[in-house]
């Protein structure tokens, strides 16, 4: 039996970043990386922590998923100008978005490849390729 408390993983993984562990970061973060890998907006993890009679402006959602990225514990995957989905799996991979559903799910890897990058402006590297297969439902 586990003697864990609900907000260790939590915590460990914002001190290991050097994010103050705040009580609306540590409720997000538990919400976040208590499940596996997953894609969430702003807005559907605002809903579920409310859901969960956690406390929080989406303002603060915002701030803290900006937050989350810029510490590298999540991904930012932007879809379109006006939306972004967070990946809790930060490993190089892609992404099918499903427009009929609005959802993210990830590509395997070697499922895709991609080839003949161009040349970088002078004194510019590139840092990695986001792609985004779009789909929707078949008419057939």
């Amino acid at each position: 039996m586990s003697t864990k408390r609900p907000y260790t993983e939590a915590l460990a993984r914002l001190r290991a970043v050097n994010l103050r562990p705040t009580r609306q970061r540590l409720a997000l973060a538990k919400l976040l990386f208590s499940g596996g890998d997953r894609h969430v907006t702003a807005e559907s993890l605002h809903r579920e922590a409310h859901g969960k009679q956690i406390r929080v402006s989406l303002a603060t959602v915002y701030n803290a998923l900006h937050q989350f990225t810029e510490a590298g514990l999540l991904r930012q995957v932007a879809v379109d100008a006006t939306r972004s989905y967070f990946d809790t799996n930060t490993r190089h991979h892609h992404h099918f978005f499903s427009e009929d559903e609005n959802t993210l799910t990830d590509i395997p890897d070697e499922t895709i490849a991609v080839s003949r990058l161009p040349t970088p402006p002078a004194g510019k590297t590139i840092d990695r390729v986001d792609v985004v297969v779009r789909v929707r439902k078949s008419d057939l």
